[in-house]
């Protein structure tokens, strides 16, 4: 059965090149004008993977974004002129998997769109992944710090998943990008920056000793303070 791709744009020049584009690799394309209407068919037809604009008219991205997260896991590509970091945090946080910013290379989208359908595929059973007072469940999302549960976003889940599997290794930034993002945000981006200091906020809001540490100039790694 062929993957089935919603693409929600307001720019029809653009939706057409990605229905044309996306048919002739073989997948089942549906278009949708506006987030409304985007949201509807997804509901009536749910889609293999979402391609969505953050600039349209009515319901922008980030709501559509929201409640296409708050419905399921499908996976949300967003596509968008914003290529600051704090957009693409403000479009990841949303609840997208993956940001691609306008104009953009076909060849790369459709690297993007495999990336994503990779990762969504069904894995092994929901698994507990614990590391000193720090506990994540694989199957609930629930992530704890002693009894202290601690709500994360999608992406920050995904990164305190990757440390805990690998602890004390340090983790570079090339082996976060590739396995939490699935591609490099560009050399002078600080989006790791970012989700790593959310991360330790959280991890450590009621006073708790630091995990989560730097190793300057090569990346991260998960231990306890010595």
């Amino acid at each position: 059965m062929r993957e089935h791709i919603l693409v929600i744009e307001d720019d029809e020049g653009i939706l057409q090149v990605l229905q044309r584009g996306l048919s002739y690799e073989g997948y089942s394309v549906e278009t949708a004008l506006d987030g409304r209407d985007g949201l509807v068919r997804a509901r009536v037809r749910p889609p293999t993977l979402v391609i969505l604009d953050w600039m349209l008219p009515g319901l922008d991205g980030l709501e559509v974004c929201q409640r296409l997260r708050a419905a399921g896991n499908v996976p949300i590509l967003m596509l968008t002129a914003k290529d600051t970091v704090a957009d693409r945090v403000e479009g990841l946080d949303a609840g997208a998997d993956d940001y691609l910013v306008k104009p953009f290379e076909f060849d790369e989208l459709l690297a993007r769109i495999r990336a994503l359908l990779r990762r969504a595929k069904p894995e092994g059973a929901p698994e507990v992944l614990a590391f000193a007072d720090l506990k994540l469940d694989t199957g609930t999302h629930q992530v704890f710090r002693g009894e202290r549960e601690i709500e994360l976003t999608a992406k920050e889940f995904e990164l305190l998943e990757l440390f805990l599997r690998h602890p004390r290794q340090v983790l570079t930034r090339d082996v976060i990008y590739d396995r939490v993002w699935g591609y490099d945000f560009g050399g002078e981006s600080n989006i790791i920056e970012v989700y790593v200091r959310y991360l330790r906020q959280k991890t450590e809001e009621a006073q708790e000793p630091r995990l989560i540490h730097t190793v300057r100039g090569v990346g991260y790694v998960l231990r306890e303070e010595s």
